[in-house]
């Protein structure tokens, strides 16, 4: 695979005519397998809000929420190792099968009738360990798979989008007709299926493949023989600290999941499920999707020479989100505020996922993915758990008003940071991933 790795390249505007073809074989396998599996987990947040709160409260969702997310970032650095040590690809199927016993296990339970509250945490502990298995290897995987990683990343975060569309919708509805237990087993399912086509990519030869040719970006060479668990996550935290724009976004993560990502769910949930019913969250969390589609095909089409401080300038439109479901909303407004925030944070996501991508050596990538995955999702974690306690102490609204402005006071700082603000954009020079795409 041939990456330029000098961060400090000036922006150039492809050709139109050099870009190399995105929909091969390769890519379309990845891109079904990640676009199945995005649709049930989309299904995940309506069905917990929808299914588990009702039975345990806001507490129940966000403490089942937050143990998934605790076990992830407890494991994540573990499964950036595995990557680049057995290949991204394998380890990536081997979640996939994990999360179709675990939400196979859901679904009979609900299927039976109330599964009880322990059954809920300890599915939702093992779930997280798998995607902690499973999330490194997807940045280092579209390098593999996609000569041109924006176009890539923008593809996906419309297959994205439109899960974030179609699937919240879905499990209302399907809550409302059949229960929970159905949607759980959709879930199932779709990592089936995901996994299926993720063990279809096939490598050439010509190099950026795991062990026997099951996947990674070139396993490192210290990933290797002699090489230890200790030394592969002390080269993967220096690759990580070396870059001053990297730690900082992730250290704004941190709050952004206290105090924003964190309590979005149950707090959002709640306030429109009281007000407006349960199908009008489902809608807005569709129409969320709405917008995340309109953000990916903006990042299809725009390539800023400064990717994250336009993605910062985009982020500021997040904001309206808490604010409009605070602000008791009717739900047009409603409707058009998940629209705007899911543009803006899906025009981030795509710029600061190949700001990583095409800024970190191949054979580190991995490690370096888990490290920043592990930084800004344990602020989600801690968000989730303390949702239901923080509202002893303010109401929801209030709490969503200090989401809102935590928003725009974490862009103003990113903006103020030289290293973020001034980082430019790698232009693809045709290398592309091994064997040609």
């Amino acid at each position: 695979m041939t990456t330029v790795q000098t961060p400090r390249q000036s922006a150039q505007t492809d050709p139109p005519t050099a870009r190399p073809p995105l929909w091969d074989r390769r890519f379309t396998l990845y891109f079904t397998a990640r676009a199945v599996s995005l649709v049930g987990d989309a299904m995940m947040p309506v069905a917990a809000a929808l299914a588990v709160g009702p039975l345990y409260g806001i507490s129940g969702v966000g403490l089942m929420l937050g143990t998934w997310t605790g076990t992830f970032v407890l494991l994540v650095l573990f499964g950036g190792v595995f990557a680049d040590r057995v290949g991204a690809r394998r380890m990536m199927v081997g979640a996939d099968l994990v999360r179709v016993l675990t939400q196979g296990v859901l679904a009979a339970a609900f299927f039976a009738g109330t599964p009880p509250f322990w059954l809920l945490v300890a599915m939702a502990a093992v779930a997280g360990a798998a995607v902690a298995m499973f999330q490194p290897g997807v940045n280092g995987m579209v390098p593999l798979v996609a000569r041109e990683p924006q176009r890539a990343n923008a593809t996906l975060k419309v297959a994205d989008a439109l899960a974030q569309l179609l699937g919240p919708a879905l499990a209302g509805l399907l809550i409302v007709l059949t229960g929970a237990g159905t949607v759980y087993a959709i879930d199932a399912g779709t990592f089936a299926l995901s996994a299926l086509c993720l063990g279809l990519i096939r490598f050439g030869p010509a190099g950026a493949q795991g062990p026997a040719g099951t996947a990674g970006p070139a396993v490192s060479a210290t990933a290797g023989k002699g090489s230890s668990l200790r030394r592969d996550l002390r080269q993967g935290w220096r690759e990580f600290r070396s870059r001053t724009w990297m730690w900082a976004v992730i250290l704004i993560w941190v709050f952004y999941g206290i105090l924003l990502f964190g309590p979005m769910v149950p707090l959002s949930s709640s306030l429109i499920g009281s007000r407006l019913g349960p199908n009008a969250y489902g809608l807005a969390v569709s129409f969320l999707g709405v917008g995340t589609v309109l953000g990916g095909l903006l990042a299809l089409r725009l390539r800023p020479a400064r990717p994250l401080a336009a993605g910062a300038t985009a982020l500021v439109l997040f904001a309206v989100l808490p604010l409009c479901v605070a602000l008791g909303a009717a739900l047009p407004v409603l409707l058009a505020g998940h629209v705007v925030g899911g543009g803006a944070w899906a025009f981030w996501s795509v710029m600061w996922a190949t700001s990583v991508q095409t800024h970190t050596p191949p054979e580190v990538l991995n490690r370096v993915t888990a490290y920043e995955l592990a930084g800004s999702v344990s602020g989600i974690a801690l968000g989730q758990i303390l949702a239901g306690p923080a509202t002893e102490l303010a109401s929801p609204d209030t709490l969503l008003l200090v989401s809102a402005g935590t928003c725009l006071a974490g862009c103003a700082v990113l903006l103020a940071i030289p290293a973020i603000r001034t980082l430019r954009r790698i232009a693809p020079t045709g290398g592309g991933a091994p064997g040609g795409i």
